[in-house]
């Protein structure tokens, strides 16, 4: 794997990094589909899915790896358990494995032959009984570049878990979103910015890019 030499903190000369994007998916970002009306608009306020293609996009042309986390559980829910308000409401739901709601966002450009899915059943974070750690170690990754849905919860705990790990975490914010605008920018500015260096899609294209030239 190549390194990365530019001046994001995280994102140092030398640090080994790969690209987590959570739960971009239509049952969350896509308007059409969403049970959180909010968080699709919020998402689509800052072309979320356009900056993440991008950010994707250069990691690919750079070799940095690229992980797709989605929650995807049984259709009789067996292992997902209605333990907070939000698993409850997951539980209650119509999004599971193989439904249109599990998908990724319609926007979304992965690439299925290279782009590694990290899927659960339960939990509200990528690394929540997982194999997306021992991917992580097996690459010698040490910085996280976070992505995704909802900077209400997932965002900040997926951060916190990672962190926890021993990984550095930098989040583009306008790759994620949050049930509201203003919960996103008291959050990122008041809760992310502790454990996370806070970046854009520009900078952070910008330092994978680095590594093709």
């Amino acid at each position: 794997m190549k390194t990365l030499s530019y001046g994001v903190r995280g994102l140092d000369p030398g640090k080994r990094v790969a690209v987590v994007i959570h739960e971009w998916q239509r049952g969350t970002v896509d308007p059409e589909l969403t049970g959180i009306p909010g968080l699709a608009a919020h998402a689509a306020s800052h072309r979320g899915t356009e900056n993440i293609n991008r950010v994707t996009q250069a990691a690919r042309a750079a070799g940095v790896p690229v992980f797709w986390s989605t929650i995807e559980p049984r259709a009789d829910r067996v292992g997902t358990a209605g333990n907070s308000v939000l698993l409850a409401g997951l539980h209650s739901g119509t999004l599971s494995a193989g439904t249109a709601q599990a998908d990724l966002h319609p926007g979304i450009e992965a690439d299925t032959e290279r782009d590694i899915w990290i899927r659960r059943v339960h939990g509200l974070t990528p690394f929540h009984g997982t194999e997306l750690e021992p991917y992580l170690r097996e690459r010698g990754v040490q910085t996280v570049i976070l992505c995704g849905v909802s900077v209400d919860v997932g965002i900040p705990g997926a951060a916190l878990e990672a962190v926890n790990r021993g990984f550095s975490v930098v989040v583009p914010a306008d790759c994620t979103a949050a049930s509201k605008p203003e919960i996103h920018e008291y959050i990122i500015a008041h809760q992310l910015r502790l454990i996370a260096t806070i970046s854009n899609a520009d900078a952070v294209v910008a330092a994978i890019t680095g590594l093709a030239v």
